[in-house]
């Protein structure tokens, strides 16, 4: 949406009695986006999901996101992830290198520069990607009041990710290809856990956004219109490889054989039938208003810290969509 939207938008979801909004990084500036639904809320968190790191200095970064701290009264969380090689090389002339080991970097850098801001030390981190060693009393901004900190989230997809995040993280948000239950409790626990291990912490401390395709409605139409849209993005992000984890993890690596050559011979409009009824009932939960929460704590109760929803794309069913958020707040 247009930067001009994003205040309604923010101010729509706290209304829904959402705890939260991500915001992500597509047309624009996730930390635009962010500080536009931050200042036009009072309580919701607003987290960036995710803002494309490699693309950015840590420490211009770093200075956002303690502006953002401030400005909301420690209700914003940066969530970071790396992009592909391509869209770092091409999109943002950026150099590339092995994603994982440097977003191990890129958030240590970023935790160097709060502690120096927050307790005034000497700036001095050195990895292999990143060396900061200056931080004059000049570009220095206030602490953060006791209490506060910026929560740190990794979008992770891949194994290596997904140990980083269990090394380095505060979360770590799903992706709609791997936010199915089973992929959750069975791929990215035992891989956050390992990485928790190498670091001397309890994997209990890194939150896990589930962040599914949602199909629901007011109606049996309404789910299945959402069930058909969910099935051409699925079918579209899926025939990239990087995407592949989960249709491993579930067996379907035909699927992506098959999208894989769809794309090349780019026949965009026949991708959605290579995603089938089975796929679909395993990564989309589909209900109608009234039975969609239900069905979601079924799913991801005890396997999940928070799920991602979007709003209702019709207004007019806000009070029905109420309702669902209140439920599983509750649940």
């Amino acid at each position: 949406m247009p930067l001009g939207a994003v205040p309604d938008h923010a101010r729509r979801a706290e209304a829904l009695g959402f705890d939260g909004l991500i915001v992500p990084e597509a047309v624009s500036d996730s930390i635009l986006v962010a500080c536009l639904a931050l200042e036009h809320t009072s309580r919701i968190e607003v987290m960036t999901g995710v803002t494309v790191a490699f693309a950015r200095s840590p420490t211009l970064l770093a200075q956002d996101a303690w502006g953002l701290a401030q400005l909301s009264g420690g209700r914003f969380v940066l969530g970071l992830g790396p992009q592909v090689r391509e869209n770092i090389v091409g999109r943002f002339g950026m150099p590339w290198s092995a994603p994982a080991a440097r977003m191990r970097d890129y958030v240590g850098a970023l935790r160097s520069v709060f502690a120096a801001w927050q307790h005034g030390e000497p700036l001095h981190y050195e990895s292999d990607a990143y060396r900061l060693d200056r931080m004059q009393p000049f570009f220095a901004p206030d602490p953060l009041p006791e209490g506060m900190a910026v929560p740190i989230a990794l979008g992770a997809v891949g194994p290596r990710m997904s140990e980083v995040a269990g090394e380095v993280a505060d979360r770590v948000i799903a992706h709609p290809t791997n936010s199915s239950p089973h992929f959750l409790r069975e791929a990215l626990a035992p891989r956050l856990a390992a990485g928790a291990r190498h670091a001397g912490r309890d994997a209990r401390d890194v939150a896990v956004v589930a962040n599914p395709m949602v199909a629901t409605g007011i109606d049996a139409p309404a789910v299945e219109r959402e069930r058909e849209a969910a099935r051409k993005v699925l079918a579209f992000t899926y025939s990239t490889p990087a995407y592949a984890a989960s249709l491993t993890h579930h067996g379907w690596e035909s699927v992506g054989q098959a999208l894989r050559e769809r794309a090349r011979a780019r026949d965009w409009e026949g991708m959605a039938g290579e995603i089938g009824s089975e796929m679909l009932d395993v990564l989309v939960p589909s209900a109608r208003f009234e039975e969609i929460a239900a069905l979601l704590t079924e799913r991801y109760g005890g396997v999940a810290t928070a799920i991602a929803l979007r709003m209702p794309p019709d207004r007019q069913h806000d009070v029905d969509f109420a309702r669902v958020v209140e439920a599983l707040r509750n649940a």
